[in-house]
């Protein structure tokens, strides 16, 4: 049975993505998330008007790749290098805001839940809901290329 592992992340994560905005009511972009930067190395808010949905499959799919996580890593995660000109540069966490609320609305729709003092972790219905589109997106993938059948 393939896992998220096996997918592509880039495909994966679009897929996930309209998913959650198709399917899940509890993830919603808070009123904010059209003019907030997503961490201080950027110099922009986000082009995407979907952004959000973006953020939360991605979210999502670290959370089950690497977890058990906490906000601080995956802040570390979405983080990067500050442009500083002609000094070097440095490293910078990601917002956390919309780590937190990402996360809070993730485990409102129940895909997620809070391990003590260990971070988050996929339920088992979040789980079920990310194989099952691995799944789908590999049967797509080997209609596509039928090489694939192997792996």
């Amino acid at each position: 049975m393939p896992t998220p592992h096996d997918i592509p992340a880039s495909l994966y994560i679009q897929r996930l993505a309209t998913h959650l905005k198709d399917s899940v009511d509890q993830i919603q972009p808070p009123p904010w998330a059209q003019v907030v930067k997503t961490s201080t190395h950027t110099e922009q808010p986000p082009q995407d008007p979907d952004w959000w949905f973006t953020r939360c499959a991605s979210v999502l799919r670290k959370i089950y790749i690497k977890g058990p996580i906490g906000t601080e890593r995956l802040r570390a995660e979405y983080g990067g290098r500050t442009g500083r000109h002609v000094r070097r540069e440095h490293a910078r966490k990601g917002a956390g805001a919309n780590i937190r609320k990402a996360l809070q609305q993730l485990e409102a729709a129940g895909l997620v839940e809070t391990q003590k003092n260990k971070g988050r972790i996929v339920t088992k219905e979040g789980r079920r809901t990310l194989d099952k589109l691995a799944t789908e997106i590999k049967e797509e993938m080997e209609k596509k290329t039928p090489e694939l059948k192997k792996y």
